[in-house]
């Protein structure tokens, strides 16, 4: 089975003689954007010269797009546009209705495509566990930077304040049943032993992966969420002891191993790509 996708890269959907460079970079998978990094009078153009590249380039399985939210005027045009293509699917910003989600779902049909719904707003956050139920979507991500803003928060560095939001959206994702949620951004991307220790943050708070803005941050990315090798050799100890078992108890180096322990090593595993 293959990993998840652990970095996800923006690239502006105006931009198009970057996003086989975004796709190039090493990221697992390319969001390119047709909301933020796009000004009101460009999107109209950059929806058409993203839909011309996709024509022409043929089916990107690693790329997703971030559509405009669901109460802008451009929102039904986007997703229109990109719904039923050979993309990995649509991002939605401001992901606040389930209604919403479930109507971009119907249109994607049985196309293969999936929603990552972006929580970035109060209301996001009171039906986060709704919208991560909601059929269609596969993943949920954080948008830290835009929910301080709607927040009134002032967050320090590491924006302690929001850590009990991360859990929250890793408990709604782990009650829905979809994949360990995507980080927000950080915003500083010359500064690796910061971005690193953000990752290892995001890491133990139960995320899975984490949103780039530029393609420095990358592999450390990708690093930062991959298995060790010390954790993989671990984990294939853990299931070689249990292959070997009689069904009693087993027990690895001194220590026991339940099923609390062997989740854990097919945890490393998946996230290695080995199972």
């Amino acid at each position: 089975m293959a990993a998840l996708p652990t970095s996800y890269l923006f690239v502006p959907a105006n931009r198009s003689e970057r996003y086989a460079k975004a796709l190039d970079s090493g990221a697992d998978a390319v969001i390119v954007d047709l909301e933020d990094a796009v000004g009101p009078q460009l999107k109209v153009e950059a929806r058409a010269a993203l839909d011309e590249w996709l024509r022409q380039h043929g089916p990107q399985p690693r790329l997703w797009v971030r559509v405009n939210a669901a109460d802008t005027d451009w929102h039904e045009a986007d997703v229109a546009a990109f719904a039923g293509m050979p993309i990995a699917g649509i991002v939605l910003p401001k992901a606040e209705s389930p209604a919403a989600i479930a109507a971009i779902a119907k249109r994607l049909g049985g196309s293969g495509q999936g929603v990552i719904a972006l929580i970035e707003t109060a209301a996001g956050i009171a039906a986060m566990r709704e919208i991560a139920r909601t059929a269609g979507v596969v993943r949920l991500a954080f948008g830290s930077i835009d929910l301080q803003v709607d927040l009134g928060m002032q967050c320090d560095a590491v924006e302690s304040e929001l850590a009990h939001l991360r859990v929250e959206m890793v408990l709604a994702s782990r009650l829905a049943g979809i994949a360990p949620p995507i980080d927000g951004v950080t915003a500083a991307f010359d500064d690796m032993p910061f971005l690193e220790a953000a990752v290892q943050r995001s890491l133990r708070l139960g995320f899975g992966a984490k949103l780039c803005i530029h393609p420095k941050q990358v592999a450390v990315v990708n690093a930062g969420f991959r298995p060790t090798a010390q954790e993989l050799a671990w984990a294939r100890a853990v299931m070689a002891a249990v292959d070997k078992g009689d069904g009693g108890a087993i027990s690895l180096d001194g220590r026991m191993i339940d099923k609390p322990v062997i989740l854990q090593a097919q945890r490393f595993l998946q996230r290695g790509g080995l199972v």
